[in-house]
C-alpha cells in the first residue's frame, strides 16, 4: 500500500529537499505540501495523508499546536516531528501532543525511510540522537504532572504565540478571525496564568516552551 505522506515546512528549499528525498523512497507518495501549521491542518482534512512530516517551528501555528490538534481530530493520521533540536523538553511536549515519532533534520535518508515505514505500522520512532531512556526517564519523573503549556488551553497557546512573534492585538484578531475584545480577553486571561504582565516576558516564555525558536 503507497504511504500518503503530508509536508509541512515553512521553507520551500527544506520542502524541496525532503520531497527529493522521499520521491527516492519505494512506496512513498508525496501528496501535498503546507508552508504553516494552519495549512497543513487545512490540507489533512481535505487529503487524508497517512503521514504528516511535520516542521516544529512554524510561524503563525506551530507544529506542536498543530500536532494536537491532528491527533485529536484525525487520529488516523500519524506525525512524525521535524526538528533541528535534540531537546528534550521538545521531543517530550511531542508525544505528549500526540506525535508518533521524532526526527532531527539532518538525518540521512535511509533513517527518514525507517522512521516513515515504522510509524506507518504503528509503531513510534525517535531518532537515535535522542535518548530513549532520558525520555522515558523523564516522563516517569513527570507522571501525570503537566507542563506549564500543557496547562495553557490551545487558544491562549496560540495567541502566546502570535505574541511573542510580534502581532499586535488587532493583528492577532484577524489572524484568528476574532475580535479585539474577545483577544484582550485572552491575552489577560493568559498573563494572569502565567503570572507574566509584560510582551518581552510573553516572548521569553513561549521561547522556553518551544512555541518559537530562539
Amino acid at each position: 500500500m503507497t504511504i500518503r505522506i503530508l509536508l509541512a515546512d515553512d521553507h520551500n528549499l527544506m520542502r524541496a529537499g525532503i520531497r527529493s528525498l522521499l520521491e527516492k523512497i519505494s512506496g512513498v507518495e508525496v501528496v501535498g505540501e503546507a508552508s504553516d501549521g494552519r495549512e497543513a491542518l487545512t490540507l489533512v482534512k481535505s487529503l487524508i495523508p497517512n503521514i504528516v512530516l511535520m516542521d516544529i517551528a512554524m510561524a503563525g501555528l506551530n507544529g506542536l499546536e498543530a500536532t494536537l490538534r491532528v491527533a485529536r481530530e484525525f487520529p488516523q493520521v500519524r506525525v512524525i516531528i521535524l526538528s533541528m533540536h535534540a531537546n528534550e523538553e521538545y521531543v517530550v511536549q511531542t508525544l505528549r501532543a500526540g506525535a508518533a515519532g521524532y526526527l532531527l533534520k539532518d538525518a540521512a535518508t535511509a533513517e527518514l525511510e525507517l522512521a516513515i515505514h515504522a510509524v506507518a505500522r504503528g509503531d513510534t520512532y525517535l531518532s537515535p540522537a535522542i535518548s530513549r531512556r532520558v525520555v522515558e526517564d523523564y516522563l516517569g519523573r513527570t507522571g501525570n504532572h503537566r507542563s506549564l503549556a500543557e496547562q495553557l488551553t490551545p487558544r491562549q497557546r496560540e495567541i502566546l504565540q502570535l505574541i511573542a512573534e510580534g502581532k499586535s492585538t488587532k493583528e492577532i484578531a484577524f489572524v484568528l478571525n476574532l475580535s479585539i475584545k474577545t483577544v484582550e480577553t485572552h491575552r489577560t486571561q493568559l498573563m494572569a496564568r502565567l503570572n507574566i504582565h509584560d510582551v518581552p516576558g510573553l516572548v521569553r516564555q513561549a521561547i522556553r516552551m518551544g512555541l518559537v525558536p530562539p
